[in-house]
């Protein structure tokens, strides 16, 4: 079984269809990515998935439980996280404070929360930032403490929605160390949009491929890069 199974997902705005007939399987404890040019859907699917937009057709499965057409809030309980594509972050509050925010639903202890967040704090290298105001910090910081707040909650599926967009290379590569620790670790299968082909390529196991809001192409990042259709609708533009 498949941790996330969507089949024929539709999303429409009006007359317009983001999202046609989308099927997206993705194993537990793996890491996808999803790439297309500007307009293909892809956040648009983020925000399905996480209940952000109800969908109009089709189902979303998390490991087995249908999900389609659940609350933000259910959605989240149930393991899934997300990360936007400009980080959001309390301004006025410290790097601590934002962390402790996403443990007040959590089955934890103050002192064990703030345990799992200074050690996460630690692992994205910030917990030296602890009391520092979020407004003060780069936002490639702000990116990377987003990005550990989210697992705060020890999700099963992590979403990343351009995760490596505006953050300088140390920070990127950075990144990139957390998500394969915690893919070795505890598991957590991710599933990002970027339009940083190289990370992608390096990164993710298989590719799909989103145009004009139809699944295009799907497989291993090789056979992705040499798929006429690709090359034709994102790599070669």
């Amino acid at each position: 079984m498949h941790l996330l199974e969507i089949d024929k997902l539709v999303k429409r705005f009006g007359a317009l269809t983001v999202l046609d007939g989308i099927d997206l399987h993705l194993p537990a404890r793996s890491i996808h990515g999803v790439i297309g040019p500007n307009g293909a859907g892809k956040t648009t699917l983020f925000d399905v998935i996480t209940g952000m937009s109800p969908a109009d057709g089709g189902s979303i499965r998390l490991d087995g439980t249908e999900i389609t057409r659940k609350s933000i809030e259910s959605v989240a309980g149930m393991g899934v996280g997300r990360t936007f594509q400009v980080a959001r972050v309390f301004n006025e509050m410290t790097l601590l404070e934002n962390m402790m925010v996403a443990a007040h639903t959590l089955p934890l202890s103050r002192a064990e929360a703030r345990e799992r967040a200074f050690g996460l704090l630690e692992t994205a290298r910030l917990a030296g930032l602890a009391q520092q105001l979020a407004i003060e910090i780069s936002g490639g910081q702000k990116k990377l403490l987003e990005f550990v707040r989210t697992m705060m909650a020890d999700p099963a599926l992590v979403l990343l929605d351009e995760p490596f967009n505006g953050i300088n290379p140390a920070l990127i590569e950075r990144l990139i160390e957390i998500i394969l620790e915690l893919n070795r670790e505890r598991g957590t299968a991710f599933l990002l949009i970027s339009h940083e082909m190289p990370h992608v390529m390096t990164l993710c196991e298989r590719v799909f491929v989103l145009n004009a809001g139809r699944t295009i192409a799907h497989g291993t990042p090789a056979e992705v890069r040499e798929n006429p259709a690709v090359v034709e609708a994102y790599l070669g533009h």
